[in-house]
């Protein structure tokens, strides 16, 4: 037999230690934090373990609470997973996936068509991801870019980070060699201000600052370096559908490792899922195979 003791303790505590309060626990399980306290120390008066610190200020969980709160998260997370699946209507199957702006637009969008025919019962959601934003409760999966360590999930990686210099193609005929490159034309990226540094050091010409157009997103940039204003700093794959298709020539060879990978994310138990495994297959094989049509793409060393 199985032996479960005071699940409504261990929920309490689950909760908690999550979110790092008695108070914040209450909320979400919709009882007091005096509530969520006493059973917490009921828990761990069964299980004869200390599972929290209580300090004057802040709620810290000792070495027993990390580990056993580290093993029951992903429960939770797979039981309401798993609830979710048998209360959806059989003919619904929706598959949630978190994405970045420029991601979703310049590479997952553009080949969702190809996906949805190989599996048209599949109802794809595309919702706010990107580096900054936590995996969400009612994600499938992520497409993240980052070092792959996301502590609880799962990271495939997908695709090399590499920076390379794109433009529209009259823009590359004034571009012979990197020392051409002028700081008002170079399109910077707000939360990317390292991306020129590192390549101008690269290129050898670092005595060269970036000190055009600034904007939120790469898709913005890019957008813009299509149009005509500048240069921007293209970063793979984002940009390989507008160099083969020609909106876009990269006019040196150099690229630079960004340091960082594209990764497919997700929670270890959506490997079991049916649609989950469909889309991770697809995209392993659409990550791997190379842009097509690639024309107008010059190189200048």
């Amino acid at each position: 037999m199985r032996r479960l003791l005071f699940l409504n303790g261990i929920k309490a505590f689950e909760a908690a230690a999550r979110t790092g309060s008695f108070a914040a626990a209450g909320t979400e399980l919709n009882v007091s934090a005096a509530a969520v306290s006493r059973m917490v120390h009921l828990l761990e008066e069964r299980l004869g373990v200390a599972l929290f610190e209580r300090k004057a200020n802040r709620l810290a969980t000792t070495a027993a609470g990390r580990a056993y709160q580290s093993g029951l998260t992903p429960i939770f997370d797979a039981l309401a997973s798993l609830t979710a699946q048998v209360t959806v209507p059989s003919s619904v199957r929706v598959l949630t996936i978190g994405v970045g702006p420029t991601f979703a637009m310049k590479w997952l969008i553009p080949r969702l068509a190809d996906f949805r025919k190989q599996e048209p019962d599949i109802d794809v959601r595309i919702t706010t991801g990107g580096a900054a934003v936590p995996f969400g409760e009612d994600w499938s999966c992520g497409i993240k870019l980052g070092d792959g360590e996301w502590p609880g999930l799962i990271a495939e990686p997908l695709f090399a980070a590499d920076l390379l210099p794109v433009c529209a193609p009259r823009l590359a005929s004034q571009l012979k060699r990197p020392g051409d490159l002028k700081g008002p034309t170079l399109l910077r990226v707000a939360h990317s201000p390292d991306d020129w540094p590192s390549w101008l050091e690269a290129a050898g010409t670092a005595r060269i600052t970036a000190r055009g157009p600034e904007f939120e997103f790469y898709g913005q940039a890019l957008q813009a370096a299509v149009d005509g204003l500048g240069i921007a700093m293209g970063i793979r794959p984002y940009i390989d559908d507008d160099l083969a298709a020609g909106r876009l020539v990269a006019p040196f060879a150099l690229s630079v490792p960004k340091g960082m990978r594209w990764y497919l994310v997700y929670r270890g138990f959506s490997t079991a899922q049916r649609d989950f495994a469909a889309f991770r297959r697809w995209i392993v094989r659409a990550a791997a195979e190379p842009a097509t049509r690639r024309r107008g793409h010059r190189h200048a060393g």
